[in-house]
């Protein structure tokens, strides 16, 4: 680091932090096996002794003190990501979404999920524009009919008669193209 405090404690952090950033972004590394993340927990590690340099005692161990900040820092990202909801992206690969939002499915069951999701998708994309536009809106951005007749600019009443011949024509298509291998070993046995 380039900022030298000129008395005390600051100084001797300052030092200290000039001789062993490299050691602590090792550590941070070791542990996080990311550098983004390791860069994030070095940077943290800096602001909080920083904030905490009052507390630091002038025959105290400041290597030892950065090292025991970084690992506690990274301790309670662990606790928090444990306790924490997950959180799972719209627009990744839908295959690990789905192990990671159901883990408990068995594979087969997450395959058909997958191939009636991709069947639904389809169907949509095979609507006209005004049917494909108020069903996204409502099914997928979960907006009002009163949120709705505002983005299109249209009655309430209108809403809801658009979709529901959206969702009826949504309904006739996907009635023969939900096909799925559930499905289809439940024909053959019949």
């Amino acid at each position: 680091m380039d900022v030298i405090f000129p008395f005390g404690n600051r100084y001797i952090l300052s030092q200290t932090l000039d001789e062993v950033f490299d050691g602590l972004y090792g550590y941070a590394m070791v542990l996080s096996r990311d550098p983004t993340e390791a860069e994030d927990l070095v940077q943290e590690t800096c602001v909080r002794a920083i904030q905490a340099i009052e507390n630091l005692r002038p025959d105290g161990n400041v290597k030892s003190w950065l090292f025991t900040i970084l690992r506690n820092i990274w301790l309670n990202q662990l606790r928090q990501q444990r306790t924490a909801p997950k959180m799972v992206e719209l627009d990744v690969d839908e295959s690990s979404a789905d192990i990671a939002v159901e883990p408990s499915k068995d594979p087969h069951a997450l395959y058909v999920s997958k191939v009636e999701r991709e069947q639904v998708r389809e169907a949509i994309q095979q609507l006209s524009e005004e049917f494909r536009e108020i069903i996204v809106l409502r099914e997928y951005g979960e907006l009002s009919y009163q949120e709705l007749a505002s983005v299109l600019g249209c009655p309430a009443g209108t809403v809801m008669s658009r979709l529901g011949r959206a969702r009826s024509k949504l309904r006739s298509l996907l009635s023969g193209s939900l096909y799925t291998p559930d499905r289809q070993a439940k024909g053959a046995a019949e």
